[in-house]
């Protein structure tokens, strides 16, 4: 083992027996050399952890894999945040162990990220659709882009979309560490990916998207097929909401030209929660009252600010009312909306 890499390649392991072979023998047969494997051993009850073992001892490349273990069970957010901490990799790249990449990654993403002194490199990915035997795959292709001026990134990222989930991108480690950037851990299925990739624009300059699909994302049946018999943690959504406040009260940024766009997609997030938790009011173990949903809403623009936005006017101004309203008259909009919007 070396204690340096150029490229560590992050993986979260927690009760992945069934595909976590697969997700290691696509990484070990990485075509760039310079690799650090760092596994996450987030205490599971299955053999996956035996699984990487068996490779660190018979795999040509054994002795470039590391593996962590957590305490205890602690989630794949500060699986991730622990791995970030202790990479010897100049760059970080996140892989899921239930997900596969393609054996030129790593050398794609670091060509790009040398060739352009680029801080961050995106590849392209598919989602892939499996129902037993038969699987689907739904590409998704970002158009050749290299970001280079300051703010442009963050004015392309806010406007087209922000990538919410956190893999298959490069990024140098020291913009982690220099801006101590960590995921919040709010649980599976809260948007815990996006607490983390919704400020990566704001902390970086020089980016790259490249078109080639270079990771493949697994969406199993199970996964969306799931019967709820248990009540619903209400820790968890707090969390989740808490989590977007303190990006909203990030007043440092009032001055940037993404400001407003970056507030909407913030809000944006904010709508589809509260939408959610109304969908699910009755199941949640402790029910949140309508100015408890409102309050998700709250705007960190005045009205005054929304005003003279350039743009998205029209969207600030909903979102801001929903936030202003009394509270039953303010949940009752939302529903509807969210109704219109096949959101609850």
């Amino acid at each position: 083992m070396k204690d340096k890499y150029e490229v560590t390649i992050g993986i979260p392991v927690f009760n992945i027996e069934k595909y976590i072979r697969k997700t290691l023998e696509l990484a070990l047969a990485q075509t760039f050399d310079s690799i650090e494997f760092l596994v996450c051993d987030d205490c599971g009850t299955d053999g996956s952890i035996a699984i990487v073992q068996e490779f660190q001892q018979n795999h040509p490349r054994g002795k470039d894999i590391r593996i962590l273990r957590q305490p205890c069970n602690m989630g794949i957010g500060e699986g991730r945040n622990r791995m970030m901490a202790e990479a010897r990799g100049r760059f970080f790249y996140s892989l899921d162990g239930d997900d596969t990449i393609a054996p030129n990654t790593i050398e794609l993403l670091y060509q790009a990220a040398t060739k352009y002194h680029a801080e961050l490199v995106y590849g392209s990915f598919e989602r892939v659709y499996v129902d037993g035997d038969h699987q689907r795959a739904v590409p998704e292709v970002y158009p050749f882009q290299v970001f280079t001026e300051p703010n442009a990134y963050a004015e392309y990222a806010y406007n087209q979309g922000v990538q919410v989930m956190n893999w298959n991108y490069l990024i140098d480690i020291d913009i982690v560490r220099r801006n101590h950037l960590r995921i919040t851990p709010v649980g599976h299925g809260y948007g815990e990916d996006f607490t983390y990739t919704v400020d990566l624009p704001t902390y970086v300059t020089r980016v790259v998207l490249l078109p080639d699909v270079t990771y493949q994302y697994y969406i199993r049946k199970k996964d969306f097929k799931t019967k709820r018999t248990h009540a619903i943690c209400r820790q968890y959504m707090d969390l989740a909401i808490d989590a977007i406040d303190r990006k909203k009260r990030r007043t440092e940024l009032k001055g940037e030209s993404y400001y407003a766009k970056r507030c909407s997609v913030l809000l944006m997030y904010d709508f589809s929660f509260a939408c959610r938790i109304l969908a699910m009011r009755n199941d949640i173990d402790i029910p949140y009252n309508n100015a408890e949903i409102r309050h998700i809403m709250w705007h960190p623009m005045t009205l005054g600010e929304i005003l003279c936005a350039p743009q998205q006017r029209m969207k600030h101004l909903v979102f801001w009312l929903l936030g202003a309203l009394p509270p039953k008259l303010s949940v009752w909009a939302l529903t509807g909306i969210g109704k219109m919007m096949h959101r609850i």
